[in-house]
């Protein structure tokens, strides 16, 4: 949580405030682009855009809304305009498999391809859907911080949040019954 004093010391001119903000927020807003585009170098660069356009519009941030949806707007919309320019792409990266205990290999490699089925089906969701879904699970957003951050209905966020998970569900129990992928 990002102090309102930094805010406004930062609102007010103060750089080095200014730069300790926007420590405290990359870790965040790294995290948002790379769940909302699935690709390291595109969330550096949307995160890389956000923190820019937060460090250049700090000035207009009101307290109206929470400093931490301001910023999630920010971001994601960022995202958003960069997934509608570029079609996704499916990138294939190669992970090491590392079992803590050799008992449990059965269960490491079926909970490695279930994360993965996870993964792969919200990829499969329609953007708005994607993106409800990550602020809520991965972010940890409330129903009423994701209307804010999406300027959105809070009846909407509700309906995409159970069109969402209806979709995650078929897909992955398709995913079941065709077994385990890979």
């Amino acid at each position: 949580m990002v102090e309102q004093g930094l805010i406004r010391a930062a609102q007010a001119g103060d750089r080095d405030a200014l730069i300790t903000l926007l420590r405290e927020i990359e870790g965040q807003v790294y995290k948002t682009a790379f769940y909302i585009l699935h690709n390291e170098q595109d969330a550096l660069d949307a995160s890389q855009e956000a923190l820019i356009r937060v460090y250049t519009k700090i000035g207009s941030y009101e307290e109206k809304a929470q400093f931490k949806t301001w910023v999630q707007r920010i971001v994601t919309n960022i995202c958003i305009d960069k997934f509608r320019r570029t079609k996704p792409t499916v990138s294939i990266d190669e992970h090491e498999m590392v079992f803590k205990d050799k008992h449990n290999v059965e269960r490491e490699v079926l909970s490695a391809y279930l994360a993965q089925d996870i993964q792969e089906a919200i990829d499969e969701l329609p953007e708005h859907h994607r993106t409800v879904i990550v602020l809520r699970y991965l972010q940890d957003f409330s129903y009423n911080e994701i209307a804010d951050c999406l300027d959105l209905p809070l009846n909407t966020v509700k309906s995409y949040l159970f069109r969402a998970r209806q979709q995650l569900q078929n897909k992955l129990q398709e995913y079941q019954k065709g077994g385990v992928s890979g």
